[in-house]
């Protein structure tokens, strides 16, 4: 790189956060409970996850049945009970090619939680993904919160 030149870096972390008015745990369930994740997938990728697969703790994997009837697993990375949940997907028993989905859950007050849902892949390591990596937006980030708001406020 010449001095003229400059390096150009994309963001490589999209975000999203909105007000659910519903408790904390009934959100927090809602997330760490991969039975439920399809009820308010909001880029309708989730087909199905079999009972039974709450996530505990970190090391935890759940196994999600997506479009094209593919299964991924997901491994725990993070997690707060009622807080905060992160896992890094991957094919069945391949290397996790780096991306991470995050939510976090900060309780407002008895009846509301902000919740913040990110997409990460600062360490995604297969030029195959990249594609479906830069065009998971905030926008996109948005419309699983908005349906997970829906189902949470009806449950609440």
């Amino acid at each position: 790189m010449t001095e003229s030149e400059t390096a150009v870096s994309e963001p490589k972390v999209a975000s999203a956060a909105r007000v659910i008015r519903a408790p904390a745990a009934t959100i927090f369930e809602l997330i760490a409970d991969p039975a439920e994740q399809p009820r308010w997938d909001g880029n309708d990728n989730l087909v199905t996850a079999a009972p039974g697969q709450r996530v505990r703790q970190v090391g935890d994997v759940f196994v999600m049945t997506i479009h094209l009837a593919q299964d991924r697993e997901n491994h725990i990375v993070e997690f707060e009970e009622g807080r905060r949940i992160a896992w890094r997907p991957s094919e069945v028993g391949a290397p996790q090619p780096g991306h991470l989905w995050r939510w976090e859950v900060e309780p407002i007050d008895d009846d509301s939680a902000r919740v913040i849902h990110t997409y990460d892949w600062t360490d995604l390591n297969d030029p195959n993904r990249l594609g479906r990596a830069r065009a998971m937006t905030p926008e996109k980030l948005m419309a699983s919160l908005d349906r997970l708001a829906a189902l949470a406020e009806s449950l609440a």
